[in-house]
């Protein structure tokens, strides 16, 4: 299938202001895009974004480290001066680097100054004078939280985001963090099988707010890992693709960015919004993960 999203094929929702639909592209991974040799190639990734955008996505999630800043610049590469529709939103309050060995993820680093520092980066980088949406990433358990989020709101008074997010936050900080902003969105890890944030969700639910999930796809050796697998064979469709359709059907809130280095993959997933599940296949996706 090579058809391009609409506004009713997977709704839309309001971000703050803004306007998107409702599956986005996490743009994690494009900097490891590989041209017909095998090796990475920053066309490839060019070609990626563009391709994802003329599929009628209209809403990319990336970060200050992703690709180490490359995810950033491959964006405003393929897609700047970018159309009036396109949103994007970025996030800083990780210490930028490789992960060392024996970890598998950066150190948190909420400190205001180095928050501040980012955003100039990721201004620059994205070609803009004011980002979107700028997400806290992380909580920094070395700070108090108000501190870290205190720096969002004083680039927002700046002009030099328009909205905010946070993400992987429990319910006490998000609650924190809407004491001192209007926070737009929310992004948790969340899926049919991991559903640790199912009370950030219904937050994000009650008062009007998008709900990002990362890691949209169970994992492994779970019931809803094995329920997903067999409606994808049923319907001759990807796993991912069911994920996709079960977090679209599940929650209004939901504004799912699966992502992918590669062209022909990220078709598949933006296929996903058209496939049709039936009320029994919902059913038992939904008590799978319970």
């Amino acid at each position: 299938m090579v058809s391009a999203l609409t506004d009713d094929t997977v709704g839309t929702t309001n971000i703050g202001d803004l306007r998107v639909r409702r599956l986005g592209f996490g743009a994690m991974r494009i900097s490891g895009a590989v041209g017909p040799d095998g090796k990475r190639d920053r066309s490839e990734a060019v070609r990626l974004c563009r391709r994802v955008y003329e599929r009628g996505v209209n809403f990319f999630d990336t970060a200050n480290i992703y690709g180490y800043g490359q995810s950033e610049e491959i964006i405003a590469e393929a897609l700047h001066p970018y159309p009036d529709d396109l949103v994007i939103t970025t996030k800083a309050g990780y210490r930028p680097g490789k992960i060392e060995r024996g970890h598998v993820v950066l150190p948190p680093l909420g400190d205001p100054t180095h928050i501040k520092e980012e955003c100039e980066k990721s201004l620059r980088r994205l070609r803009v004078d004011c980002i979107d949406i700028y997400q806290v990433h992380v909580p920094d358990p070395a700070l108090p939280y108000d501190e870290t989020v205190g720096a969002f709101v004083e680039l927002q008074q700046q002009g030099k985001i328009r909205h905010i997010g946070v993400s992987n936050v429990t319910p006490a900080q998000l609650a924190l963090a809407r004491e001192l902003c209007d926070v737009v969105l929310v992004e948790n890890r969340y899926n049919a099988g991991e559903r640790v944030s199912e009370a950030v969700l219904e937050v994000c639910e009650r008062d009007g707010l998008a709900f990002l999930p990362w890691q949209p796809i169970a994992l492994g050796g779970t019931s809803a890992a094995a329920s997903m697998a067999a409606i994808a064979a049923d319907h001759g469709a990807t796993v991912a693709q069911v994920a996709i359709q079960w977090l679209l059907r599940h929650s209004s809130a939901m504004v799912p960015i699966p992502g992918t280095s590669s062209v022909a993959h990220a078709d598949e997933n933006i296929d996903g919004a058209f496939l049709e599940l039936t009320d029994t296949e919902m059913a038992a996706l939904d008590v799978a993960g319970l």
